[in-house]
């Protein structure tokens, strides 16, 4: 009778585990999603009952946003500040007034080094389009004097926009990302979603913690182990050296952002050389500091975009002290020689991947 029980039991666990494996009736509901918009791929996944609404719903966000503040779309906000006469007053859109407000507040904390107005640089050099180029010295000289947060005015009881100066204009492909993935990740909340990610090519904003699935979790407790079902997010550093997908370490994180910025994003070679789009607005060309990754960790995903760009502007000594200098922020850096620093906040939680790599 005892081995009779013994055999009933064996077989019933091998029924329960083939029922799950076929039938699963306990699986998280999901939707995911995968679409272009802002110029980057995007990919959204949600878990719940309602995951398919949701994801839906701030994919249309999305577009919405990139509809007001694309400044290659005719008729967007962004389109008409930088097509408006000098001293124009040009409506806009909360979102874009939004936007404008925290990239200025940028601009000036970062001493002109994050610049909205970094157009006139951009269209110069044409990186991203089919027609980049190395411009000529003069050339780089005359759109520099078109650049300068300064003279962009904001009248936000109006919700009004004025270049001060002529020839300037907004570019927010530094910041508007950012904003997108935490309109992404409130409209997620508001559909009732507690868990999810959200990837606008390299904004990666996780909301809640990944549960790892029923099957995993049965056999990791018949082999005796010891595993929480939630467990953080792995984010991976992309290997600014490697191929996409390629990663040089991990985080773990759980509703938070993970803002990256490179030059291995956007670039074309010209007689050898490299170019990339992290334009200086001092120099007026590709920034070349020795960092070839930056990465930032915080809460909101517009200060993760503005702040990476910062740091890869700035360079990894002043980068990495003007980030510890902000409260809630934490920094991986990744220089030409494959060293990695982290802000202290990172200690002991970055985990190196890739051999060829050292943590500093």
């Amino acid at each position: 009778m005892r081995h009779l029980k013994l055999i009933l039991s064996i077989v019933f666990i091998v029924i329960i585990i083939s029922g799950f494996s076929l039938l699963n009736p306990l699986k998280e509901k999901s939707y995911a999603r995968t679409d272009f918009a802002l110029s980057t791929m995007v990919n959204i996944k949600a878990f719940g009952d309602n995951s398919r609404k949701a994801v839906e719903a701030a994919i249309e966000r999305i577009h919405e946003i990139e509809n007001t503040m694309s400044a290659h779309k005719e008729g967007s906000d962004i389109w008409r500040v930088n097509n408006s006469a000098t001293g124009e007053k040009v409506k806009v859109s909360r979102d874009t007034m939004e936007v404008i407000k925290k990239g200025l507040f940028y601009s000036q904390l970062t001493g002109g080094y994050f610049d909205i107005t970094i157009k006139p640089l951009v269209d110069l050099w044409g990186i991203g389009t089919d027609h980049p180029r190395v411009p000529e010295k003069n050339e780089i000289e005359e759109a520099i004097k078109k650049i300068g947060y300064k003279n962009l005015y904001i009248d936000e009881e109006q919700g009004t926009i004025t270049c001060l100066k002529e020839g300037m204009g907004i570019d927010l492909g530094g910041i508007a990302k950012g904003y997108a993935a935490d309109e992404a990740i409130r409209v997620l909340k508001e559909n009732g979603i507690k868990r999810a990610y959200v990837d606008l090519g390299g904004n990666i904003f996780v909301l809640g913690k990944k549960k790892i699935g029923w099957m995993d979790y049965i056999k990791s407790k018949i082999q005796g182990k010891e595993v929480a079902r939630e467990q953080n997010w792995k984010i991976g550093i992309q290997d600014p050296f490697g191929v996409r997908g390629s990663y040089v370490a991990v985080i773990e994180v759980s509703d938070q952002t993970v803002v990256t910025s490179g030059p291995y994003e956007r670039n074309f070679e010209e007689n050898g050389i490299i170019y990339h789009h992290i334009l200086d607005p001092f120099s007026g060309y590709p920034a070349s500091n020795g960092l070839v990754s930056a990465t930032i960790l915080c809460d909101n995903s517009i200060d993760a975009d503005a702040l990476s760009t910062s740091l890869f502007l700035l360079g990894e000594e002043r980068g990495l002290r003007f980030i510890e200098s902000l409260e809630g922020i934490e920094a991986i850096t990744i220089n030409e020689h494959k060293q990695v620093r982290t802000t202290k906040g990172l200690e002991g939680k970055v985990v190196i991947t890739n051999e060829e790599y050292r943590l500093n």
